[in-house]
């Protein structure tokens, strides 16, 4: 039998060793980059609010890809009985999160925001084919200016307004299911006249950063109308060919924006 050689056992312990510790810094890396992946950088709360005739559950896709980018999302449920209502319904999810926030609106969800943004916790703000209302505009007012081309907007003698369900897909849902859009037609939540009709009186995209997705083929607001809001806002903006509900149809470009939004927006520390 050979004797041991020292220096072949000191060689072999050495390759151990270095293999372990590369396997070691693998590991590690690879633990980085999920953090790093699951924590974004800027902004990590997300506040999302429904438009009129719609409620939070439209936003389930969006919520899903931003969860999934690591933020912590909150959908607001404002009830639309009012403008006073809707605020304090936004407001008071703005002020759960704890901390800095992208504040989203879809429709009239924009007006909503255009006041609540001015909550110090709200860093950026986004628009989804929204009111994004100037000092003295109502939804109504934008509406009137330059008419949507649906005409099935109707009100009740409870001081609400509703999409007539036969209208509802064509002129507000068109791009997607004919299943969903049945659905968010037969459940829809109505808007009250005060909510519609409420004039903004210090709109925050004056002093926050605003991005802006123009819904191109839009039949409930006019899309050069949403052109206008969001030249006007200094607004980053991006078009989509979309009906009105294009956080719906195409969710993946929403959340896109909204991360943007959450990336590039100053925190004060």
């Amino acid at each position: 039998m050979k004797p041991i050689d020292r220096n072949v056992t000191t060689k072999l312990f050495a390759v151990a060793a270095l293999a372990a510790t590369l396997m070691g810094a693998t590991l590690l890396l690879e633990r980085t980059a999920k953090v790093s992946a699951a924590a974004p950088v800027g902004i990590k709360n997300v506040v999302l609010v429904h438009g009129a005739f719609a409620d939070g559950s439209g936003w389930e896709a969006v919520a899903k890809i931003l969860e999934k980018d690591g933020y912590t999302v909150s959908v607001a449920q404002p009830p639309e009985t009012s403008y006073a209502d809707d605020q304090k319904y936004t407001k008071a999810a703005i002020d759960a999160m704890g901390g800095p926030v992208v504040l989203v609106g879809h429709s009239y969800g924009g007006s909503i925001i255009s006041e609540a943004g001015n909550d110090p916790n709200v860093a950026a703000l986004v628009y989804i084919a929204a009111f994004a209302l100037d000092e003295g505009d109502s939804c109504a007012s934008i509406e009137q200016a330059l008419p949507q081309a649906s005409k099935a907007f109707k009100p009740d003698s409870n001081g609400n307004w509703w999409i007539e369900q036969g209208h509802f897909a064509a002129d507000f849902a068109a791009d997607i299911s004919p299943a969903e859009s049945h659905y968010m037609a037969i459940s829809q939540v109505p808007i009250s006249t005060d909510s519609f009709t409420h004039k903004v009186t210090s709109p925050a995209w004056k002093t926050k950063p605003t991005w802006y997705m123009v819904a191109a083929a839009d039949r409930s607001i006019n899309p050069d109308q949403e052109r206008m809001m969001a030249k006007r806002a200094k607004a980053k903006t991006v078009e989509v060919n979309s009906s009105h509900v294009a956080y719906m149809s195409h969710p993946k470009e929403a959340a896109k924006l909204i991360e943007e939004a959450a990336t590039s927006a100053h925190v004060n520390e």
